[in-house]
């Protein structure tokens, strides 16, 4: 309440700085009289007379030379020396000592006419001014009441429009608000009409004819009521559904109950009741009305700002806690902290520019604001959107996603950071247009400046070759997941798989660094030397990096000769599993253990394919000496003739190649057989195998030698009589006598 008192003073005190509202001169300033018609033409004779007569214009020039002369020596004479802070301060504080006495001045006349005006002695016409008040009355209560009994249906054609968009989607909440505005709109425009109908009809004499009185109420009325109807439709406090601000019941109330006294306050005062002073009492009353209105105003204002102090902040907080806490999050909370104070001051700067000058300096601050809220809101919306659409996400279509499985995830990478430079653009375009409407920088006149459409056109046109470089990369990238996915069109082989990803790498490095080396020289930077640089620095890393370079020359070459491709099954460097990536630089490898080894081109003095146009499954198996050998071929083959019958048979390509014996070992007889298969099959096959093998041989009685260990008791055992028969129970010990 302190505060409050504080301001109130401080505005009883600023008040009179003006010492006048420009337009609305000083009850009792003395006005020069206004020459009549007759001595103008007397004047404008004599003026040709001069003019013709060629004595009496050559003495006209001569005394206008000698008044020019004399005046610029007087101006240059009286042109002020530079001031000290303490004679700008005395003069500002003149200034305002003497605004005060105006403001008393204009004040206490306002009383007194007043005073005369209901004591009979004012020199007005008092029947005059009742008339004008009983029209004015009756066209108010016409306006007042119909405007209350029409907008009881306009209520409810918003309640209907309300509860059809309850719980839709922003669209349909939009599309119900407008249509509520458009009934609110008709219906103000209805009462205004109808204002003029009984202004015409019933109050005018004669009939058909109406008091300026009259018109200034209804065209107030207009003006007032549309400027209500703005903020009933934004903030929507009857019906919740049409409410496009995200505030609650209880706020919308009381900003609307607020915001619609204000504009009422300022706007009837402004439109009709200051006219209405200004033509029966006088033009400084008219003006002293003004100012009470507006500090009135301003005061009410800043009441509701302290009011509202922790209620905005605890709303920014949050939402800072909601963005957690990011970049934008730590504005809202500094916004949230001093808002009270900006607001204040603006309104009290709003005051001060209206009493300093009314037909300039407040259109223009008026006009600011205008702009920076639509700066602004527009803004906030495009931000929302975006970060709405950051959250839900881009999701493709079923087919899509089926063709391209990594398009949606890499889309998802890109487009979120695309969507935050979008926003970051859309913030400084908001900074800009509210810098641009309070004339802090005339960015519309540098941005039509040779410089500015050329740093413009600059930065535009190396955004689009940056844009254009993440596109194709994502079109290229897409066309070669699509190429490599083995569901739909033709199945890649190994080889087109090894090249397209090559090709993927290769086209994506070529890419960053053309894209760079364009987006570099649109914005004015010279490439030459950098191009230089680059080969300078080009040779130096070959000199000291010979292993990198060895690398990508190994590699280029392995794979030019085409040794090895993604998915081949190689043992290189001594490593030996499946290829799952191959670079210009390295192999990256997967054993049989799960392990990835990555293997530079550098350490590989060979590479060994195992699955290159066709494989065999090579079987030695030992059998006894005392075996059959023709038997053991024919047990071979029937394992074979029954391995065809399984879906093996797709794999192999040949006959069972029987090779006979191979080895003569310490226990066994080693027979050979070959079964030649599809790249990679051996393994699958050979394991299938080596199962009938086993069978068959059971089946014929045909032995595979294994170790044996045969127990030979000694001979200490042997004459103690200690020895244990196979079908006697180990004896136990004696007992010990105890």
């Amino acid at each position: 309440m302190r505060f409050i008192l504080l301001v109130a003073t401080f505005l009883l005190f600023i008040m009179p700085a003006s010492a006048q509202v420009p337009g609305l001169p000083m009850a009792g300033a003395a006005a020069a009289p206004a020459p009549t018609s007759a001595e103008t033409d007397a004047t404008i004779d004599e003026l040709i007379r001069i003019i013709e007569d060629d004595a009496s214009r050559a003495v006209l020039l001569e005394r206008l030379k000698q008044t020019t002369g004399d005046t610029a020596a007087v101006e240059a004479a009286e042109v002020p020396p530079d001031l000290s802070i303490a004679r700008k301060l005395a003069e500002y504080t003149q200034a305002v000592a003497e605004g005060i006495s105006a403001t008393l001045r204009m004040l206490g006349q306002l009383f007194g006419e007043l005073r005369d005006g209901f004591s009979g002695t004012f020199s007005a016409n008092l029947d005059e001014i009742r008339a004008a008040a009983v029209g004015v009355l009756v066209v108010g209560v016409a306006l007042i009441g119909g405007f209350r009994l029409i907008y009881l249906g306009v209520l409810a054609l918003q309640r209907m429009i309300g509860r059809r968009v309850a719980g839709r989607n922003w669209p349909a909440r939009i599309a119900g608000a407008i249509g509520g505005a458009a009934v609110d709109s008709a219906a103000v425009v209805l009462v205004w009409a109808l204002g003029y109908v009984v202004a015409l009809n019933v109050v005018g004499a004669p009939r058909g004819q109406m008091g300026i009185n009259q018109s200034l109420l209804v065209n107030a009325f207009l003006v007032v009521e549309l400027l209500k109807m703005v903020v009933r439709v934004a903030l929507a406090p009857r019906v919740p559904a049409l409410r496009l601000l995200p505030v609650g019941d209880a706020n919308a109330a009381y900003w609307a109950f607020w915001l619609a006294r204000i504009i009422s306050l300022v706007g009837y005062t402004f439109m009709f009741v200051s006219p209405v002073i200004a033509a029966y009492v006088t033009v400084g009353a008219a003006g002293a009305v003004q100012v009470l209105v507006m500090a009135t105003a301003v005061t009410i204002g800043i009441v509701i700002v302290l009011q509202n102090k922790q209620d905005v902040r605890d709303w920014l907080t949050m939402l800072a806690e909601r963005r957690g806490n990011d970049g934008i999050g730590q504005v809202l909370l500094l916004i949230g902290q001093y808002w009270h104070m900006v607001a204040i001051a603006y309104l009290v700067a709003l005051l001060v520019v209206w009493f300093a000058n009314p037909e300039q300096a407040l259109p223009f601050m008026l006009a600011a604001t205008v702009q920076s809220v639509i700066a602004i809101l527009t803004g906030v919306v495009i931000i929302t959107f975006i970060s709405r659409f950051i959250k839900v996400g881009l999701r493709l279509p079923a087919d899509v996603k089926e063709r391209l499985p990594l398009l949606e995830a890499r889309l998802h990478a890109f487009v979120p950071r695309v969507m935050q430079v979008v926003r970051l653009l859309v913030l400084a375009g908001v900074l800009i247009s509210v810098g641009q409407a309070w004339k802090l920088f005339d960015f519309a006149g540098w941005i039509a400046s040779d410089s500015g459409q050329q740093l413009a056109g600059a930065v535009i046109s190396a955004a689009i070759i940056v844009l254009i470089c993440i596109m194709l990369h994502i079109g290229v990238a897409s066309w070669v997941e699509y190429r490599l996915n083995p569901n739909h069109g033709t199945p890649p082989t190994a080889r087109e798989k090894t090249l397209l990803s090559l090709f993927k790498n290769a086209f994506t490095v070529s890419l960053v660094v053309f894209g760079m080396m364009l987006a570099l020289a649109q914005i004015g930077v010279n490439i030459a030397p950098l191009l230089a640089g680059a080969g300078v620095l080009g040779l130096a890393i070959g000199f000291g990096s010979q292993r990198l370079v060895q690398d990508i020359i190994t590699g280029a070459f392995i794979q030019l000769e085409n040794v090895m491709n993604e998915g081949d099954v190689v043992e290189a460097a001594g490593k030996s599993g499946v290829v799952e990536r191959l670079t210009i630089r390295s192999v990256s490898i997967r054993d049989l253990n799960g392990t990835l080894h990555l293997i530079p081109f550098s350490s590989v003095d060979q590479v060994s394919n195992m699955v290159r146009g066709f494989s065999f499954h090579v079987a030695e198996i030992g059998v006894a000496y005392d075996s059959d050998i023709a038997e053991v071929k024919l047990a071979m083959q029937e394992a074979f003739d029954r391995l065809m019958q399984t879906e093996h048979k797709d794999s192999i390509l040949d006959d069972l190649d029987m090779q006979g014996i191979i080895a003569f070992a310490a226990s066994a007889v080693t027979v050979r057989a070959r079964i030649k298969t599809l790249p990679g099959k051996h393994w699958s096959t050979g394991r299938a195998y080596s199962e009938f093998v086993k069978i068959v041989f059971a089946e014929r009685g045909i032995e595979i030698p294994y170790p044996h260990v045969t127990w030979v008791q000694g001979g200490e055992a042997r004459a103690s009589g200690r020895v244990l028969l196979p079908s006697q129970p180990p004896a136990e010990p004696p007992a010990q006598p105890g």
